[in-house]
């Protein structure tokens, strides 16, 4: 009788018993936003060995650890399908920033400018560990430099076999594509069929092709409908980056950029784009000079400076960009960081030229670019440029197929004055274009920062709340979220963001950096171990 009593307890007790711990964290209460556009509900998620392992009721007695998500918003973490963490992530490898802003996942190399070596890179990353996720595209303007150096010319048919080679072993070594800097040196001297061969190799290897394109003022829609036609030629998905119209003459104009999209995926081609919710872009204080003036190395450019006459018809060109765009000086460009005199971050070409004592004139300050260049040894000079309209952001926002991005690097809290984005691209979405201004829901925030681009690189088992997912989950506050880097004050994390897991490990906890390093290697299609 006693051992039937004692087998009747165990069988009553024992389910619960083994049922009792058997994840390793379950995130409770939380309003569930799945990735999918769908609406939110109220649901526990539950996380095992790194992965969602289930969604719905679930007792806190089920888990090791649990998160109280009541009144925050549990959804995917966010994807960044454009960044440039080369050289940065290695050197802060918890990505403050990124993590921050709710950023689980990076996509680097683009713009053209990736690693060499992809597997190298991967390799160094993996040594070091990173507390975000990381895949990487390879650069065209890398691998034209590695093939062709600055040579402003086409491609013998060795060299573009060369150039092809290596973008073939890099889809082998893990990358997720080719992209592209077509506004770049060396990449602008490349013509289309070069970009579209280049691009049929990474194709061949289930890789997508990103593109900053040609031209994104005056000429923005012959710089689209070029990347449309190497998606055509080169059947290839085409991700258009950090889609804009940063011309005063044609602001407004967005509209008809993207039916220039639209018409493409009709058409039948797999065409989308991103773009970072400000008004202002950052980039190199060489593109606004020339791009010929660039070619063939840095004593061929010291020449073309020093020489009157070349000086002449570089100042005549930049000139004529700038009316072209009406504009009567260069007090839309600004400072981000300038190694040779840090006083001058923060300040615009206009307002330097001032403290010099120069004359206040155009002329003057076209001259004072190359001088700047040649003063920081042509290195690169980081810039924030003022150059879009408000109502083309939110034009671009309202597209579906666009995707958040940052065009980012790992910024050092502190140093030199970068681009607001760096710090605030996520939050600024869903705090001033969602809670304020109600341009998109929420749902569909989450959906353009999380499973879309995951379908757009292939990341198969991110970007949405499944079961069998990577556990990248971030948990924010609808109400209370948003950016607080600007302009003049750029270095400020993203405020409301209480949760980051990567992998199912916390990053930030109650808004604190854990300085785990859980993030993984994202490798490509293509990847042959």
């Amino acid at each position: 009788m006693q051992l039937r009593f004692l087998l009747l307890v165990l069988c009553l007790i024992l389910p619960g018993f083994l049922r009792a711990q058997s994840y390793d964290l379950v995130i409770k209460n939380g309003r569930v936003i799945d990735g999918t556009g769908n609406p939110w509900i109220y649901a526990d998620v539950a996380i095992q060995n790194g992965r969602i392992v289930r969604i719905g009721t679930i007792p806190a007695t089920d888990a090791k650890r649990t998160i109280d998500a009541t009144g925050l918003i549990v959804a995917p973490g966010f994807i960044d399908v454009h960044a440039h963490v080369e050289g940065s992530l290695e050197a802060q490898p918890g990505a403050p920033n990124f993590i921050h802003d709710g950023v689980t996942t990076v996509i680097t190399g683009n713009c053209g400018g990736s690693s060499a070596n992809i597997r190298a890179y991967f390799d160094s990353l993996r040594m070091i560990g990173t507390s975000i996720n990381v895949g990487s595209l390879i650069g065209h303007n890398t691998v034209r430099m590695k093939v062709m150096k600055m040579a402003f010319r086409e491609p013998t048919a060795s060299e573009q076999t060369a150039m092809e080679a290596l973008v073939e072993q890099a889809m082998k070594d893990g990358a997720v594509g080719l992209s592209t800097g077509l506004i770049y040196t060396p990449g602008t001297y490349a013509r289309t069929p070069e970009v579209v061969n280049l691009a049929k190799m990474a194709s061949l290897y289930g890789g997508v092709y990103a593109s900053h394109i040609r031209n994104e003022g005056q000429n923005v829609k012959q710089a689209v409908e070029e990347a449309i036609q190497i998606s055509r030629e080169a059947r290839i998905p085409v991700e258009i980056s950090h889609f804009k119209v940063a011309s005063k003459p044609l602001w407004g104009k967005s509209t008809e950029t993207v039916e220039l999209v639209e018409a493409a995926r009709r058409e039948g081609l797999d065409v989308t784009v991103d773009q970072y919710p400000y008004t202002a872009s950052s980039t190199s204080l060489e593109s606004i000079v020339p791009s010929w003036s660039l070619a063939d190395g840095d004593s061929a450019v010291l020449i073309r400076f020093r020489d009157p006459v070349t000086r002449a018809k570089i100042r005549a060109e930049m000139l004529e960009t700038l009316k072209n765009n009406l504009r009567k000086n260069y007090e839309y460009a600004v400072v981000a960081s300038y190694k040779p005199d840090t006083t001058y971050n923060g300040m615009n070409i206009s307002q330097i030229n001032q403290k010099l004592g120069r004359k206040d004139s155009p002329e003057t300050e076209a001259d004072l670019v190359m001088d700047l260049m040649e003063r920081a040894h042509l290195k690169r000079i980081q810039m924030v440029y003022h150059t879009m309209s408000e109502t083309d952001v939110e034009n671009i926002l309202r597209y579906p197929n666009t995707m958040i991005a940052s065009d980012a690097g790992v910024a050092r809290l502190g140093s030199g004055m970068p681009h607001p984005r760096a710090y605030g691209t996520n939050a600024r979405v869903l705090g001033r274009y969602v809670r304020e201004r109600k341009i998109i829901p929420l749902e569909e925030a989450v959906r353009r920062m999380t499973s879309l681009p995951a379908q757009r690189f292939k990341l198969t088992d991110r970007g949405l709340l499944r079961a069998g997912y990577a556990a990248d989950i971030v948990l924010f506050d609808e109400k209370t979220v948003a950016d607080r880097a600007t302009y003049e004050q750029p270095h400020a994390y993203t405020t409301g963001i209480s949760w980051v897991l990567v992998n199912g490990t916390p990053i930030v906890e109650n808004g604190k950096h854990t300085g785990q390093r859980s993030g993984q290697l994202l490798m490509g299609p293509g990847y042959e171990k």
